[in-house]
């Protein structure tokens, strides 16, 4: 296992060792080296979970301690790009295919063939991927408001109202601007996201939106997580035109759904009629949670995951 938690200070993480539900580590992978936090017992089945934008490996802190006690081995990492992982230059290094090469190059790190993956927003659509690219690395699947390539695709083409949610992506493609207005006046628009889309009462604190603050400033770190955006547009754009689509291989793996129904940017109709892509699944829609769904419902979230990982 590629291990490398002396080769920084404890102090410079973005969350205080002393405060973090694990250890924190570097992890060699696919020609880069990934911070992560890992928790449980060391010969426990292996989580993986893959958090979204713009977040870094907090986003489970309070999943990671569950999983954790109830035997898991559990691992967080800084998706590439964020907080304190490596930052390569250029929106090819964002493309699709290097982070699911991430994924699998971090289980075959951790000296295991598979692994349970678990996704919210962006890492939901890594997770899915990896599901689909992948299949031989996941055991079980667990996506958090992140919908399947194919059916993300269906919706953009069928309704309006999907596409108008999605105005954030065509935004994103626009250079340098992007990154000057998440960065404006302190990153009022992250502090606003954060405060402004849960459902629940603080659910995220201020100490919190601090953390996400520092962990998005950290230098690169803004721009990588950008052009995760514009890697994913450049290439579904191409095989939209030259191919007729993103695909539709299915999903082997048993598959758990999990849907904040109040989430601002993805449409409901995304959950349903995934037989055709994912034959085994298992959909839970949570009505009043957005799109923050495992802090705007901690341990509903954790108890769907425990139920459908045993």
């Amino acid at each position: 296992m590629g291990q490398h938690a002396s080769a920084r200070d404890s102090t410079a993480w973005t969350v205080p060792a002393t405060e973090t539900p694990g250890i924190h580590e570097l992890v060699d992978t696919n020609g880069i080296r990934l911070h992560a936090v890992t928790a449980g017992p060391p010969d426990g089945d292996l989580v993986v979970l893959l958090h979204g934008f713009p977040e870094f490996w907090y986003a489970w802190k309070h999943q990671l301690p569950r999983l954790a006690d109830a035997g898991y081995r559990v691992i967080a990492p800084d998706l590439r790009g964020y907080n304190h992982s490596d930052k390569p230059d250029g929106v090819a290094a964002y493309h699709i295919d290097e982070l699911v090469a991430d994924v699998a190059g971090l289980v075959s790190a951790l000296d295991r063939e598979q692994a349970h993956i678990v996704g919210h927003d962006w890492g939901g659509l890594v997770a899915w991927q990896t599901a689909i690219d992948r299949p031989d690395v996941v055991d079980q699947l667990a996506v958090l408001n992140a919908p399947h390539p194919s059916a993300y695709e269906r919706e953009l083409r069928r309704s309006v109202e999907q596409l108008l949610r999605s105005w954030y992506v065509l935004f994103f493609q626009l250079p340098v601007l992007p990154e000057m207005g998440l960065r404006w006046n302190d990153f009022t628009m992250l502090d606003r996201i954060l405060t402004d889309g849960p459902t629940r009462p603080d659910a995220f604190t201020e100490t919190d939106v601090t953390r996400y603050k520092r962990a998005l400033g950290q230098p690169g770190a803004l721009t990588a997580a950008v052009n995760y955006y514009r890697a994913l547009v450049r290439r579904n754009a191409k095989l939209t035109l030259t191919q007729g689509g993103v695909g539709n291989r299915p999903v082997t793996a048993s598959t758990l759904l999990v849907w904040g129904v109040q989430d601002d940017a993805l449409s409901l109709a995304l959950t349903q009629d995934l037989d055709e892509w994912v034959p085994d699944c298992r959909v839970e829609r949570l009505p009043t949670a957005s799109h923050w769904v495992q802090f705007d419902a901690p341990k509903q979230v954790s108890d769907l995951l425990l139920s459908h990982l045993s």
